[in-house]
């Protein structure tokens, strides 16, 4: 929540219950349990840090971006906000019905990023990959599918290029449009039953890696 400067923890009186949770200031919770409704007593008080911690940031000089293919969740795409501050993403595309943060529930998970991070929404996204692609952008899709590699096996990238890293829709994947118009396809290895991680999860996964190759 934007502007607060401080939360407490509080815990409910209630034995039964006992939940013990943060009070951002001015949150719409009050004092009162969240889970329960009973009365909550203060066990602290703390102070939110505003300055970042000295050397905790670094220098990239990459240039990346990244369009999202019609992600169907807005809290998906206000985590992705956040995760694009932290690693410096230059811009977001939002396409086909992926939500802008005009959407309450992006500014949810943002958390104020959206205000940092530029973006803009196109309806059509196989258009606004064909415009990067003309601009010479080198567009990466994170997609497993036929062809693709190993985040891990990546080139280093280099200076003087831009990049665009794509991310599709959840159940249905990136339109096959765009990836027809992609250098490369890539994959993150899993080593459970599952395919792929959540959207977001992936995309700070793979954003991270990327910037960690770039040379």
């Amino acid at each position: 929540m934007r502007g607060l400067s401080g939360y407490q923890i509080r815990q409910c009186v209630r034995e039964a219950c006992g939940l013990r949770y943060p009070l951002v200031t001015g949150h719409p919770y009050g004092e009162r349990c969240p889970r329960c409704g009973a009365s909550t007593r203060l066990v602290e008080s703390r102070s939110i840090e505003r300055e970042p911690i000295q050397g905790s940031q670094r220098e990239s000089g990459l240039h990346l971006e990244a369009l999202l293919d019609n992600i169907r969740s807005a809290w998906n795409v206000g985590s992705i906000f956040r995760t694009s501050d932290g690693l410096g993403i230059s811009k977001l595309h939002l396409c086909g019905l992926t939500p802008t943060p005009e959407n309450p529930k992006v500014l949810k998970t943002s958390l104020g990023a959206e205000a940092s991070v530029k973006w803009r929404h196109a309806n059509d996204g196989v258009r606004e990959a064909q415009t990067l692609r003309a601009q010479g952008y080198h567009l990466w899709a994170l997609e497993y599918a036929h062809g693709s590699e190993s985040l891990l096996d990546l080139p280093s990238m280099r200076r003087n290029q831009a990049y665009c890293l794509i991310l599709g829709n959840e159940i249905a994947g990136i339109d096959p449009g765009i990836l027809d118009l992609c250098e490369r396809l890539v994959y993150i290895p899993m080593l459970g039953s599952k395919r792929s991680f959540n959207v977001a999860v992936a995309f700070g996964i793979a954003a991270y890696y990327i910037q960690d190759k770039f040379t």
